[in-house]
């Protein structure tokens, strides 16, 4: 109301201090309860806001829900079905965080948007801003007519004894008393209506406010909860694969023969039947070896090897680092050329 700017000077016209603290107070109660009206407009929109975009995060989450859920199910590999357990775990975990999500939404609207939207468009509001419109209109009235007073006051002062500006100024004297009795009995009315409003807004305001406080905080509680338990399980599950102990390969191959029987005065015929003398030859290691007894050679990927010995059982036997013994010689690949600096390595 532009009329509670003051700007018409009406306290300059009423000597009534009650009726001036009256008007001041409906100024004040009229500003306080346009900004809470305006703050709660704003919660509302935000929170409709927020229950937009959340819908769309749910349907988003429940998409990711369904493809976690068809990987585990429909999974193939053939090392292991850890990825698949860990696929459903979170599908199950995220379907149980939109869930929580949809609850949110739910309380918001329903505790949040919806009071709040109701008093901004309610009744109370609009009946105490009525009222005090309507004391505001007879207050200028009211001024008015006190200054039509005042005026016909200074002509009878002038033309004295004039009966009939003496009846003229008793009939005004009487509707400005009117007015004013009136004015006090509707502003009285009026500002009771707006301090109810104001108790009314602040209360309720508040309230929805702690109300969507703890919604968030549930939600956010519980989602933790939820994540806490699904990284346990997952953490759970890495470790044990990662502490589980290698597969045991069992190897088809034949051990190699007994490097002392080969190179020393114990060979026996079948022995020699199996070992097949070549001339020295250079190799170069494409995969890594681990020896499992004292007659092999480890081997790194990258190596070079002084090829001596290739047995018809898949087996062959080397010098490499210094060191001498039998390999897979599926393990090795010969090279004509290498790099003098590579040599040096087989020494």
């Amino acid at each position: 109301m532009k009329q509670f700017g003051g700007g018409y000077g009406a306290d300059g016209v009423f000597a009534d201090e009650a009726e001036a603290q009256q008007h001041s107070k409906l100024e004040k109660l009229y500003i306080s309860t346009r900004a809470a009206k305006h703050f709660q407009r704003d919660i509302v929109r935000g929170v409709e806001g927020y229950i937009v975009t959340g819908s769309k995060q749910v349907e988003i989450g429940n998409k990711l829900c369904e493809d976690g859920k068809k990987y585990g199910t429909e999974n193939t590999c053939t090392s292991g079905s850890t990825l698949s357990k860990a696929a459903l775990s979170f599908a199950k975990a995220r379907s149980m965080m939109e869930k929580e999500r949809g609850n949110l939404l739910k309380a918001l609207g329903t505790q949040v948007a919806e009071p709040l939207r109701a008093m901004v468009m309610g009744a109370p509001l609009e009946d105490a801003r009525h009222l005090a419109q309507r004391y505001d209109r007879m207050r200028q009235e009211a001024e008015a007519q006190a200054i039509e007073v005042s005026k016909r006051q200074m002509k009878l002062r002038e033309a004295s004894g004039n009966s009939d500006m003496i009846s003229r100024l008793e009939a005004a004297e009487s509707k400005l008393q009117e007015l004013k009795s009136n004015m006090g009995v509707l502003g009285k009315e009026a500002l009771a209506a707006m301090t109810a409003v104001e108790g009314q807004q602040q209360r309720l305001t508040l309230q929805r406010l702690i109300a969507l406080v703890e919604s968030e905080r549930n939600y956010h509680q519980k989602v933790l909860q939820i994540l806490d338990q699904l990284e346990r399980e997952m953490v759970s599950e890495r470790q044990r694969i990662e502490g589980a102990p290698p597969p045991v390969v069992e190897s088809s191959m034949p051990p190699p023969p007994a490097y002392e029987e080969v190179n020393g005065i114990f060979m026996r015929n079948t022995v020699a039947e199996l070992v097949e003398t070549v001339e020295y030859f250079l190799a170069e290691a494409i995969q890594s070896y681990r020896a499992e007894s004292d007659t092999e050679l480890n081997l790194s990927a990258g190596d070079y090897i002084v090829v001596r010995k290739v047995s018809n059982n898949g087996w062959a036997e080397g010098e490499c680092r210094g060191r001498a013994g039998w390999f897979p010689y599926d393990y090795i690949e010969k090279r004509e050329r290498v790099l003098a600096s590579k040599v040096a390595q087989v020494f």
